[in-house]
């Protein structure tokens, strides 16, 4: 009777893939450049699983006494999304990345959307969520458009205020979209972004959600549950997945609300995976250049590691990864093809223990695989022999 718990920190990565300047993000390092930015920050608890001893990273001295195992991982798929991200740790490589339209969508594609939802639409742009609220919102208040954007990710988001437009109603028309984004267009996710307030303040709310594409093949989760194992998602994990491989969801409000969740599984069950994304990190900082935001949350979180370890029984395993990077501190809103941290806790991990660089994300999938003894992926290799006292 064993669990293991993989919480995915959205976001933080610690540096600049070999191949970042590719895609725009040469000089990434999400926490090594926040720790340089902002004066006396610290992530003494992370740090102290290993996080500044982590080959090549640069952002926090190592420490002579680690009482986790530590590593990073690479993206071996093209892109540097939150699917792609999960997709990979879980097993799925692609081998081509998800596509972007980076001149907004084709008029031909926006005028069957309005013709599946009955209406007009605002924007059509390539924007920030924040800011195309900001200057459409009141034109989307008069007319009852909704507002079309999407980013250097594979999305196609759609916001709109929730007196206006019902969220249920936005969440159907997110399903239109889906159906209509096939083929060609094909797209990773397409996002409801609803959202209140008046002009001049409006804000997002924790509504948000995710329509997306299903995994083109198993994935690990899939093992697991065949082998009738419980898999929790907490946060947008079951959206990432379109609910594929899991038996169990968690919608949160936000990274206190899902660090709550976490404890409380932790807590009370007693086998199974519990797979966590907090995505704060990202969506309310990362993309808005917010570095002091950032550090605050990652702060946060540090202060959490110590009873998140507490809660785990003998044979359990903690794991804190990331998915991509999201450098507050360069001009860029956008993701950032980083390295992610790989670091693992637990009674039975030995103290100390340098995973290296790990050549995919899949590593993680494999570890998972075999610490639950299913089949494992088709990619990655397991780094549960190397870590286990």
């Amino acid at each position: 009777m064993s669990k293991m718990a993989i919480v995915v920190l959205d976001s933080v990565g610690i540096g600049a893939l070999p191949d970042a300047e590719e895609y725009g993000d040469a000089g990434s390092n999400t926490v090594g450049n926040i720790a340089r930015s902002v004066p006396g920050f610290d992530l003494p608890n992370l740090r102290q699983l290993g996080l500044g001893n982590i080959d090549g990273f640069d952002g926090f001295s190592p420490l002579a006494d680690v009482e986790g195992a530590y590593g990073r991982m690479m993206l071996a798929s093209p892109g540097k999304d939150t699917m792609t991200g999960h997709w990979e740790m879980m097993g799925i490589i692609l081998e081509h990345a998800f596509r972007t339209f980076p001149q907004a969508f084709p008029p031909q594609l926006i005028h069957a959307f309005e013709e599946a939802i009955g209406r007009k639409t605002l924007g059509n742009e390539v924007a920030s969520g924040t800011e195309i609220i900001a200057r459409l919102g009141e034109e989307h208040l008069k007319t009852g458009w909704p507002i079309v954007y999407t980013s250097a990710d594979s999305v196609f988001q759609i916001a709109a205020h929730e007196d206006v437009i019902p969220v249920d109603e936005l969440y159907r028309m997110c399903e239109k979209a889906r159906a209509l984004l096939t083929g060609e267009y094909l797209v990773g996710r397409v996002i409801a972004r609803p959202f209140v307030g008046q002009p001049g303040h409006f804000t997002r709310t924790d509504r948000r959600r995710d329509f997306a594409l299903k995994p083109f093949r198993k994935t690990v989760l899939d093992r697991l549950v065949e082998h009738g194992l419980p898999v929790v998602g907490v946060g947008k994990i079951h959206d990432i997945f379109s609910g594929q491989g899991i038996t169990e969801s968690f919608h949160t409000h936000d990274n206190a609300d899902g660090i709550r969740v976490l404890k409380e599984l932790l807590a009370e069950r007693e086998q199974g995976l519990i797979f966590a994304n907090l995505v704060d990190f990202d969506m309310v900082y990362g993309h808005r250049n917010d570095v002091q935001g950032y550090a605050r949350a990652l702060a946060e979180f540090d202060q959490a590691v110590p009873e998140l370890r507490a809660r785990l029984s003998r044979d359990d395993l903690l794991i804190i990864t990331a998915d991509h990077g999201c450098d507050p501190t360069t001009p860029s809103t956008d993701h950032s093809r980083e390295y992610v941290p790989l670091l693992v806790t637990g009674q039975k991990v030995r103290p100390g223990t340098n995973l290296g660089t790990r050549k995919t994300l899949a590593d993680l999938g494999a570890t998972v695989a075999e610490f639950f003894r299913v089949e494992g992926p088709e990619a990655g290799r397991s780094f549960w022999q190397e870590i286990v006292a």
